[in-house]
């Protein structure tokens, strides 16, 4: 595939989504690795878009949160919007977040991609049970 080509797909593909999110898609709060987080997770999804999470997590409260992926832009929109939730939560605070709930924030989105919600959210609750199985 030429690299023209690629661009012209990827601008169709963000027409779908509203403006107001298109500056989360290109520039995502929280992206990244960590290199010693206390708790990480690592999701395939159904779709085949992948989701890592790494958590520094002190006295049971989010200190720091980063998310990675190179899936689709929803991908990155919920994952941006889990880690903004669960930043300085406590765990059981974030343990009770919802796909749902992080649907409800980025309304907007395509229908046919509320799967990246559950992604997202199972990503992160899956590094909170790595570190609760540690302690």
């Amino acid at each position: 595939m030429n690299k023209g080509h690629r661009l012209t797909k990827e601008s169709d593909e963000l027409s779908m989504y509203p403006k107001h999110l298109l500056p989360l898609i290109k520039n995502p709060k929280y992206f990244g690795r960590m290199n010693d987080p206390i708790a990480s997770a690592f999701i395939k999804g159904p779709c085949g878009d992948e989701m890592e999470f790494y958590l520094l997590i002190e006295n049971n409260i989010i200190k720091e949160v980063k998310f990675y992926s190179e899936g689709c832009p929803a991908t990155i929109l919920y994952g941006t919007a889990t880690a903004e939730i669960a930043f300085r939560k406590s765990i059981d605070e974030v343990l009770s977040i919802s796909p749902k709930q992080i649907a409800e924030i980025l309304e907007g989105v395509p229908e046919d991609h509320s799967h990246c919600s559950i992604l997202a959210v199972s990503t992160l609750h899956r590094a909170i049970a790595s570190y609760l199985l540690k302690k």
